[in-house]
Parts: C-alpha cells; structure tokens; sequence
C-alpha cells in the first residue's frame, strides 16, 4: 500500500524552561518517525512522509490519488482543536486515514468537554472545575483539596509541574494564574485522588485491552508529589540511570482490572474513539477507578527503553512494534472497507 504519514516533529530536547520545546513538547522526536517509516516499509508499505505544517493540506491534496490511507499521529500547530486539523483536511479531501473523526480529537484534548460527556454517562471521573480568566479564580477557588491545575487544552504533561498539586486557596490562585499567563488558554482545577495510577492502550476493531500499565512513583524525592507531572516524566524516568517507574502487565486483581476495563471500553466508545488511543486512570482512597484523560493520537516511542505506555502495553500483550503498526493500520482499513494485502 502506498501510505501517508502524517505527524508534527520536535526539533529540541524536553527542557521546561525552553520556549521552543514548550511550543514543541507534544510533537514526536525524529527517532518516533524514522520508527514508524521503517515498521511501515518493512509491512511493505510504500512511505509518504507529510509534517503537519501550514503547508500540510496542499501536501496531502497533491497525493490524493496516489496514498490509500495515512497513517496520523499529527499534534496540530496552533489552537484549542489542533489535534483535528489534519483528520479535518483528509476528511476534506476523501482521504481514509487512522483514528478518530475530527470531533473526537477536538474532545479528547479539551479535558473538560471530555470530562462532561462521561460524566453525563455516569463515568466516574475526578471532581473539577474550569477558570477562564483572572478574575474567575480571584472570586472564589474550589470546594476540593488536594487540588491540582493543569492547563485545558495541552498534553505531554506540558505546563504540569510538580508544584500544580496545592493544598489551600492561596496557592491554588497562585499556580492558576500562572498558567493562565503562560498557556493563555482556560486552567482546569481537578480534584486529587490519592491511589495508584494506570494507564490503559486500546487498539483495533473492535476494539481490545492491551496489557494494563502501572505507573509507580517509588523513585521520586520523598517530599515530591507522586502523579505524573514534568519532573516525574523528564527528569526522574531515566532509562539511562536504571529506572523504571512502568509496571506493565500491572499487578492488579481480577475484581480492579474488570472495573478498569469496562471503564476505558465505556469511555472508548462514548467519546467515538476509533482504531487506538490511552486512557489514564487514578484511584480514589477506596481503590475505585476514576477516568482522568484520553491520549489520541498516543505515543509510540519505538524503543522499549523510551517507555512509551502504548508500545510498552503492546510489547506486554506479545506484539512487535511493526505488529502493532499493523494492527493499527488493519483497524482502520476494516473501517473503509479497504482490502488489507497479506504478507
């Protein structure tokens, strides 16, 4: 199959402090590409390579008719709905390609707008509440605490420090008016749960569980927050120095892995998720499973030390990194009814 590959790509290494990877931090680094080219070359599949830049939809317009499908794991360049840009141009276009429809993608990076269409189906998620200006949190804060505030719209834990867990008003107004100066988009305020943490790949259609992931805070400085913010995940998961904070197939019971599955397997389907995403998960105080948020497109880091959650659950569940590209591109092909070539 001729395949197009969209994608947006880092040009710097993580560093809070660099304005350029702030802009960058969800984008995928030049090892993820060149992983996914070759997984993709060694099916058999011929490779269309296509950033997702202002200039990604003459891009794809110039090779429609010659790609049968892309392959999307674009982050998008500016705005609250980036991550649909470029489902929205191949939907445009006529162009089949993997994941979910626009919408999903625009839902899935707004926290909130997730969080209500879950909620109003009775999915557990943490309480929160959404400040949009200044003078929002300088009227009143929250009813819930420990509290921790993230920017809405952002992923790779881009704008979460460890200091976004506060304890009282004072703090809380602090942290929040700080990102609303940063990130110039609404703050959302969750409620804290105090258990383990989990994150969950789904992939196919239908759509299955792959082996569940624990994330373990062990190794963090006694005095640091144990959730996943900055610090925990660039600086203090380092492949390099022996540590390991994922736990995968995840030491759980059968009792919480059920809860946890018909979890994602509700949320999946309510938020129209399509061929692949990640869920992460948190535990309240009496181990009951709560949604926090949905990663689509998900990293997929190719190598194992990199411990990206998708291909570290995919490994898990006896699959190679090419099997899984496979897998994802089969997903969506079924969905077109496109004819899937055999090896």
């Amino acid at each position: 199959m001729n395949i197009g590959l969209t994608y947006n790509i880092r040009h710097v290494k993580p560093d809070i402090n660099d304005p350029q990877y702030i802009k960058e931090a969800e984008f995928d680094e030049p090892i993820t590409i060149e992983g996914i080219t070759k997984a993709l070359e060694a099916l058999g599949h011929k490779v269309f390579h296509v950033e997702a830049d202002e200039n990604a939809y003459l891009k794809l317009k110039d090779l429609k008719g010659t790609i049968d499908i892309v392959f999307n794991i674009a982050e998008g360049i500016h705005g609250a709905d980036r991550e649909a840009q470029i489902p929205a141009m191949l939907e445009m276009l006529g162009i089949p390609y993997t994941g979910p429809k626009p919408l999903s993608y625009a839902v899935g990076l707004n926290k909130s707008v997730a969080k209500e269409i879950l909620g109003f189906y009775g999915i557990k998620t943490p309480r929160w509440k959404v400040f949009r200006n200044l003078g929002e949190i300088e009227n009143g804060g929250v009813d819930f605490y420990p509290a921790l505030a993230k920017p809405l719209g952002e992923g790779s834990s881009k704008g979460i420090k460890s200091s976004n867990l506060v304890n009282d008003s004072f703090s809380l107004k602090k942290v929040v008016r700080k990102l609303l100066e940063e990130f110039r988009q609404p703050v959302i305020v969750e409620e804290y749960l105090p258990g383990r943490e989990f994150t969950v790949g789904m992939l196919g259609n239908p759509p299955k569980i792959l082996s569940i992931v624990e994330i373990t805070f062990d190794d963090l400085p006694e005095n640091m927050p144990k959730f996943e913010h900055y610090e925990s995940k660039w600086v203090y998961d380092d492949p390099a120095k022996g540590k390991d904070p994922l736990v995968c197939p995840a030491n759980i019971d059968v009792e919480l892995e059920k809860k946890i599955g018909d979890l994602c397997f509700m949320a999946f389907e309510k938020l129209q998720m399509l061929d692949w995403a990640r869920f992460d998960i948190r535990l309240d105080v009496d181990g009951e499973p709560y949604f926090i948020e949905v990663n689509c497109p998900p990293g997929i880091t190719p190598h194992i030390e990199g411990n990206s959650r998708f291909v570290r659950a995919a490994k898990s569940s006896g699959m190679s990194y090419e099997q899984m590209i496979e897998e994802i591109l089969k997903s969506s092909c079924k969905r077109y009814n496109i004819e899937y070539p055999g090896r």
